[in-house]
């Protein structure tokens, strides 16, 4: 799982926390708003999952290439394996 999954998935946890903190909760609490903080959840996990769909959407542009090389030495055969991780320009 990449982190732009995770971060939306972590999103969606408090947006989904955050609505029922604003809308179902009818209980008040001496010293703070239980809404406000169910607004604040909302606005956090909206911000959260809008940021790992982004790092999703660049996690595609990524490309990888594995170039694989034998050689026949006095010793025996020699294998060489070079990956390569490059973002596209």
């Amino acid at each position: 799982m990449n982190r732009g999954a995770g971060l939306m998935g972590f999103g969606v946890v408090l947006v989904v926390v955050g609505a029922i903190l604003e809308f179902a909760v009818s209980a008040s609490a001496k010293g703070f708003n239980i809404h406000t903080v169910g607004v604040i959840l909302l606005v956090v996990g909206i911000v959260s999952f809008v940021v790992g769909l982004a790092l999703m959407i660049s996690g595609g542009s990524r490309r990888s290439s594995v170039r694989e090389e034998t050689r026949n030495t006095p010793g025996g055969q020699e294998r060489t394996v070079e990956q390569r991780d490059n973002l596209v320009p």
